[in-house]
């Protein structure tokens, strides 16, 4: 029992003794084994998507004669460009008078004629204004206001799939005080001059507009 105690004993000495060497042939023998930028210089940051400057992604349109772009617009972070389904994305819009967007669309007849509505259309606290519509005519490179300045909040913006210069938009309107630009707007002259041709109240604003699908005559809207 004594000589079974006395091996246990010497066995884990040994255990000990084995794993202090290992340990101790872990740490770094000199300062030039440690962690240096040199040794780091391989690391480098990468983008991810636009997901890592807004957490709240609005609208997505997709060119209807090229499904290879799209162009997604966010409640806190602009809007961004893909020409590859989403494997690399591009800020377009940040020199733009507003970096909190509602909704984005693309004509379907001209795909280089992008339509983008201003102000986050979620009704919330942090919900944040913008300053109208804007439109560009060369695929995002350069952008336009167009006028709804005081809309502050975007709904919807929907093209009459028979004319491009028509063109409707739902505005929500301020969220804590009456009046502004709110209703529903149209042009007929591609965003030259805007008509209010639904008006509920100074409290009431139009938050989306959809087209029959047979019959574009035809639109219905729904007021907040």
């Amino acid at each position: 029992m004594i000589l079974k105690r006395k091996t246990f004993v010497v066995a884990v000495g040994l255990a000990m003794a084995t794993a202090t060497v290992a340990i101790g042939a872990r740490q770094p023998a000199t300062p030039s084994d440690r962690l240096t930028a040199d040794v780091l210089k391989g690391l480098e940051f990468r983008s991810i998507g636009p997901a890592i400057s807004t957490g709240r992604v609005q609208d997505i349109a997709i060119d209807p004669r090229n499904p290879n772009i799209w162009y997604v617009a966010t409640a806190f972070g602009g809007l961004w460009k893909t020409t590859n389904r989403g494997t690399t994305f591009t800020p377009i819009f940040d020199d733009g008078g507003s970096f909190t967007l509602c909704c984005v669309a693309v004509d379907p007849k001209n795909s280089s004629v992008i339509w983008l509505g201003t102000g986050e259309n979620a009704s919330q606290r942090s919900a944040h204004f913008g300053d109208g519509i804007y439109k560009s005519t060369d695929a995002g490179k350069t952008w336009q206001h167009v006028g709804l300045a005081a809309s502050e909040h975007i709904g919807q913006i929907i093209i009459d799939p028979r004319n491009s210069n028509v063109v409707y938009v739902a505005a929500q309107g301020p969220l804590w005080s009456a009046g502004g630009e709110r209703g529903l707007y149209k042009t007929t002259d591609g965003g030259s001059k805007w008509d209010r041709v639904l008006y509920v109240s100074e409290d009431t604003g139009i938050s989306d507009v959809v087209f029959d699908p047979k019959n574009p005559e035809i639109l219905f809207a729904s007021a907040y």
